[in-house]
Parts: C-alpha cells; structure tokens; sequence
C-alpha cells in the first residue's frame, strides 16, 4: 500500500475526476483557494455533474473524505463494494462518508463516485 498525505490524496482524486470529467459530465467544482489540511478535514472542493452538486471533498493530514449529500444509501454500497471505509452521517438530509486512505483506494472511490453520479443524473 503506497501511503500520500491527504493533500496528496486530494490532489490525486481531483486529477482523477478532472480526466473522467473529460468523458462526460463530471467535474470538480468550488474549489477552495488553500489546501490546508486538518484533524476533522477541511473542504478541499465539491464533485458535481449536470444534475448539480452531490459531494464534498475534505482533506484531513492522512486521508480524504467524501461525503455524499446525494444518493447516501448508492454511495453505501458502492464505497463498501470497492472495499472502502464508509460511515453513514446522522444528520437530515442523510449522508454517507467514504474515506480513502492511501493511493490504491483513488481508483475504488472514483468508481464510487461514478456510480452515485450515474443515479443522481
């Protein structure tokens, strides 16, 4: 397992994103200016598609999180498919977190992201 910092996650998930934006409607949007890591995660961007906005990136010194704010119950799934750590967050409207931890799991969380895509549009 290779190990990034979660600004290196980011960063690489973003890039990820950015290249699958290219063959479709995806993309990152709401960027913020600093990327400043922090314990509980600070926002690094937010994913969306034509259907509009439906995650948000958090950027914590070690991993990543995305919090899903559409399709919690797809992202569940998904995220747990693709062997990811996931949590559902207690708040209305629901949410899922999934987190990525280490380069291998970019690939797995793009998937994840793609498949919550797929739903909301």
């Amino acid at each position: 397992m290779v190990e990034a910092t979660g600004r290196a996650l980011a960063e690489r998930l973003a890039a990820a994103l950015d290249d699958a934006a290219d063959a479709g409607d995806l993309r990152v949007v709401d960027r913020a200016t600093r990327l400043d890591p922090a314990p509980d995660g600070a926002f690094a961007y937010a994913i969306g598609a034509d259907a509009g906005r439906f995650a948000d990136v958090f950027v914590a010194p070690t991993r990543v999180r995305v919090e899903f704010t559409a399709a919690p119950a797809v992202a569940a799934r998904a995220g747990a498919d693709a062997d990811l750590r996931v949590r559902p967050k207690a708040v209305r409207p629901p949410r899922t977190l999934v987190f990525v931890e280490s380069v291998e799991e970019i690939r797995p969380a793009l998937d994840v992201v793609e498949a919550v895509r797929a739903v909301v549009d």
